[in-house]
């Protein structure tokens, strides 16, 4: 086994099989690559707050990579062990007025986070346990490209599975010779969903591990992740529902309903409730039999409450 290290000083913002790699490894090789945060440099915690507002000056996220893996072939698939990751000390959530699950209903904010060892504090009496992950992880496509990073594909990519921690490992199928590998997009934590379009978005350094499943085909991703599934889960949850015909609808309604929840109960603003919901928030399919009739379950963990406010 080799280590590596690949740096954040080249990055590329499109899933393309014809880019060239950056580091050639051998099955069993670990990697340890810096992360850019997804807004590619645009919002820094030394930047007002009125600056970061507008567009962003580049597209797609920035991603760390490609990393061609020796002996990869399409019909292949490898194993990504997710070792450790090493933030650097800082975190924006932000919702963007024309995206998220709930567009046109929200202004254009921004939280900076200022990220102790495990944990976050929001405002006075919430805090939030770090648990992260990368938001992108995925090889290139068979299709010639570029392709936007925006949608999941079964080549991987922005999945956003919160549990992919370290840990954890996530299986990719291979679609060109030597997967063409790259991650980034890292989060220090995020609620099933991320449904106001981010969760805390952060730079990060990420130690994996890699092996190849010669032979091995998979139709898309899968992955082997511990337990318990979150940090949070030590002192129950208060959950909303919604109950709607489509699926989209009950989770925008149950997110509705735990947004009124956070500013009726513990004095948060929409905009901030919206951030947390984001942050912290389980989407959950609670019931798909019943037609016609549909529920998507909030899960609000409660042991991010400290001193405010009550179930």
């Amino acid at each position: 086994m080799t280590a590596h290290f690949l740096d954040d000083s080249l990055v590329h913002h499109t899933w393309d099989n014809s880019l060239k790699p950056r580091l050639t490894i051998k099955p069993g090789d670990m990697v340890t690559m810096d992360c850019l945060e997804a807004s590619d440099g645009h919002i820094r915690p030394d930047r007002p707050i009125e600056e970061m507002l507008g567009p962003r000056e580049t597209k797609g996220h920035p991603l760390t990579g490609p990393i061609f893996i020796e002996g990869a072939e399409p019909g292949d698939s490898i194993a990504v062990e997710i070792l450790r990751f090493q933030h650097k000390g800082w975190g924006w959530t932000r919702c963007v007025p024309v995206g998220g699950l709930l567009p046109g209903e929200f202004t254009d904010y921004i939280t900076l986070w200022d990220r102790k060892e495990d944990f976050s504090d929001f405002k006075p009496g919430i805090r939030i346990p770090l648990e992260p992950f990368c938001g992108c992880m995925g090889v290139a496509p068979a299709e010639p490209g570029p392709h936007d990073t925006t949608p999941p594909r079964i080549s991987g990519g922005n999945m956003d599975i919160r549990h992919l921690v370290a840990g954890s490992t996530v299986f990719l199928p291979v679609f060109v010779k030597g997967a063409l590998f790259s991650a980034g997009d890292c989060h220090a934590a995020q609620g099933d969903g991320e449904v106001c379009i981010t969760g805390i978005e952060a730079p990060m350094q990420v130690t994996l591990r890699f092996q190849l499943r010669k032979g091995h085909t998979i139709p898309a991703p899968q992955f082997i992740t511990p337990s318990p599934l979150t940090k949070a889960d030590t002192k129950g949850y208060f959950a909303t529902t919604g109950i709607e015909p489509d699926l989209m609808e009950a989770a925008k309604q149950s997110i509705r309903y735990m947004i009124d929840h956070l500013v009726r109960t513990y004095n948060l603003t929409r905009e901030e409730s919206y951030h947390l919901c984001s942050v912290v928030v389980d989407l959950k399919i609670s019931e798909i039999v019943d037609s016609p009739n549909w529920i998507v379950s909030a899960y609000l963990p409660l042991s991010i409450f400290n001193e405010v406010g009550s179930a």
